[in-house]
């Protein structure tokens, strides 16, 4: 075989020129499911935060480079300490979570727009759809989530945002996006959020995940600079009332969350919930101050 004009192997010429970069803390249970499924990529790197289980030798059976992080209590936080390692050849990063890996169409769409990024100098990152699964069903319809997960690691970067002190989420960054002074693109296809943990998981995050927002509304400074870095659904969805209500009635009814049949409802009504433990919390801690 003659080689490539690039002198590169066909291989790897065919490789789609990004490093994807996976977050990871004890996920053995899936995160061989989400590296089988990142061969078209130049490179794969796994941050692991010291997992106690087979995280990281399943990690390097697939090929990937894994680093170890240890959160020393300051910024930057995980996901940003992540973009900063000189372990990644590429500018741009496919920023992933360890239950999530891009769809087919994402893996072609993204293909077709690597090697043009490079010549794309006003834009700073791409949004990307989440796919969710819950209770064993990819869901076509309901509540969407967007994430910031394609980025210039020298254009965008994770806010220090003054929450290190907030309970819930500790070492990786929370529900706000990373910044970037650049324009921001959106692609068509979507990243497929494929949790393999028991639904009981998803309870014990969220249980956390909501002691972290209800120190926020407790920190109105703190949680209007979150706010400006949300999606602008996020943004918006922050200043209604009666969330636990009108959510559940915007992603079971108006965005057809019924059409999942029983999966769509159990969605519907746990993050609905969610809002729900998120306001009772924080009425404890505004009695527990009035009460100091």
């Amino acid at each position: 075989m003659s080689p490539s004009p690039t002198g590169l192997s066909p291989e790897h010429e065919a490789r789609i020129p990004l490093s994807v970069v996976i977050i990871a803390k004890d996920e053995e249970l899936g995160i061989g499911r989400v590296l089988q499924r990142l061969d078209d990529f130049d490179q794969v790197v796994v941050v692991d935060s010291h997992s106690t289980d087979r995280t990281r030798e399943i990690a390097e059976s697939f090929g990937a480079d894994v680093v170890l992080f240890a959160w020393d209590g300051t910024y930057p936080k995980k996901k940003q300490w992540s973009l900063e390692q000189r372990v990644l050849k590429h500018r741009w990063v496919l920023l992933l979570d360890a239950d999530e890996y891009p769809a087919q169409a994402l893996i072609d769409e993204l293909r077709s727009l690597a090697p043009r990024l490079g010549d794309m100098t006003d834009f700073g990152a791409y949004d990307l759809t989440l796919l969710y699964k819950f209770a064993g069903r990819f869901l076509k319809n309901g509540h969407r989530v967007t994430k910031r997960s394609l980025v210039d690691r020298y254009a965008c970067k994770f806010p220090e945002i003054g929450d290190l002190e907030a309970p819930g989420i500790r070492e990786v960054e929370g529900h706000y996006q990373p910044q970037t002074s650049k324009k921001v693109g959106r692609l068509d296809n979507p990243i497929c959020h494929d949790d393999q943990d028991p639904l009981s998981s998803w309870f014990e995050r969220h249980n956390r995940y909501s002691d972290w927002e209800a120190y926020l509304n407790q920190h109105r400074s703190l949680k209007h600079e979150i706010a400006l870095k949300r999606s602008w659904k996020g943004r918006m969805f922050d200043r209604v009332p009666f969330k636990p209500l009108l959510f559940f009635l915007y992603a079971y009814v108006l965005r057809l969350g019924f059409r999942d049949g029983r999966p769509g409802f159990d969605y519907a009504f746990a993050l609905a919930s969610y809002y729900w433990q998120i306001g009772i919390k924080t009425r404890e801690l505004r009695d527990r101050t009035r009460g100091a």
